[in-house]
């Protein structure tokens, strides 16, 4: 098969979604089929092991720069026709993803769309909650228009669906084991973070509102008022614009910074409790490299991290943005090695059973089915 995918960023290990991305494309190429990529947001560093990947023009996004608005151009569409593809993968709806359906249809090419993130949970954080229902809608015209859309899990199937969109299946996600495994546990890691003897809890991701990180600053506050501030530590992994925020509110917490590869695993491994309060996630990768790593996961009861933590036993289920909850499920783990245990080794089947080239031969054996059919669909 030839495979035109365009995803919204394609900067290795810049978030959960381009990371699922980046590997099904690795396993599209291991299967033997040649895949190009578009995008607006490409790292000039990165030969991307010598697969073809097209900048298309593109702005920084205001407030988020590292994040960029594309757009299609007549060298975009040029560079399609000169590719030829069979079928067309968009990862990401925005405005070039709707000018890649639409040459999808003109072209009468099967079309696959996933569901990565839930972009309308955001606007709530920023006071634009008016915004969701247009927003809906256009994802709806949008999703409808293609053949089939890949759910990361069975909540967000539900979700779509809600909102009348069709041909939704399921496309999970997978995770590194060579990589996230708690034999990376460093005590000389643990040491320079002067958390010897203490229980460090571990938050990865974006600094930004809508990860729901003042949950994480109050369950700190409380841990700092209940007099265990020599008990615990705070690891905080990742960067966004409310960093120096953070950094003023957990003056004694750890900030490593953006993390990837082997600083990533180490750093995971080398704690002890996976603190993720977000109810915005479509799946949360960062919950299963945790569990892969061997920490329980402390969740939202709302978004994909749940569905996680559910399914593998691997954690706790908070109620969302519940402070009192939160803290009161960190401390039922804080301290209690034989529960810690015990919801470690759950995560830790449930990871094994989750290797990419396993996730990813559903998308992979679907597509060439669309692609075998002359109607590109299964109907």
């Amino acid at each position: 098969m030839k495979i035109a995918l365009y995803s919204g960023t394609y900067v290795k290990d810049k978030d959960g979604a381009v990371k699922s991305i980046s590997q099904l494309v690795s396993s599209f190429r291991n299967n033997g089929h040649q895949v190009t990529v578009w995008s607006p947001d490409v790292s000039p560093l990165d030969n991307h092991n010598g697969l073809t990947v097209h900048t298309v023009p593109a702005v920084p996004v205001p407030q988020y720069p590292d994040y960029k608005f594309g757009f299609f151009s007549s060298y975009t569409k040029r560079q399609l026709d000169a590719f030829a593809p069979d079928i067309v993968h968009i990862s990401t709806p925005d405005l070039v993803g709707r000018k890649f359906l639409l040459y999808a249809k003109d072209k009468s090419l099967p079309l696959a769309s996933a569901f990565h993130t839930d972009f309308p949970s955001y606007l709530k954080y920023y006071h634009l909650k008016f915004a969701e229902r247009p927003f809906w809608k256009y994802l709806t015209w949008f999703y409808n228009g293609c053949d089939i859309v890949f759910a990361p899990n069975e909540s967000v199937r539900l979700k779509l669906e809600r909102e009348n969109i069709s041909n939704i299946e399921i496309w999970s996600r997978g995770v590194d084991k060579e990589l996230f495994d708690p034999s990376h546990r460093s005590e000389k890691l643990r040491s320079a973070w002067n958390a010897v003897g203490r229980t460090v809890f571990v938050y990865a991701g974006r600094f930004v509102l809508y990860k729901d990180i003042d949950v994480v600053m109050k369950v700190y506050d409380r841990f700092m008022e209940a007099g265990y501030a020599d008990r615990v530590r705070f690891v905080m992994i990742g960067s966004g614009p409310k960093e120096s925020e953070m950094k003023r509110r957990m003056p004694d917490a750890i900030f490593p910074g953006y993390l990837t590869g082997a600083e990533l695993s180490a750093t995971y491994a080398s704690g002890d409790i996976f603190l993720f309060p977000s109810v915005t996630e479509a799946f949360c990768n960062v919950a299963l490299e945790a569990l892969a790593s061997g920490l329980p996961a402390v969740v939202s009861n709302e978004g994909g991290c749940k569905d996680i933590v559910e399914k593998s036993g691997g954690g706790l289920v908070a109620r969302s943005g519940d402070i009192d909850d939160f803290f009161s499920k960190c401390l039922e783990l804080f301290g209690n090695s034989v529960r810690c245990r015990e919801l470690k080794a759950h995560g830790l089947a449930f990871a094994e059973t989750k290797s990419w080239s396993t996730i990813n031969s559903v998308v992979i054996d679907r597509y060439q089915k669309m692609v075998n059919c002359e109607c590109g669909s299964m109907a």
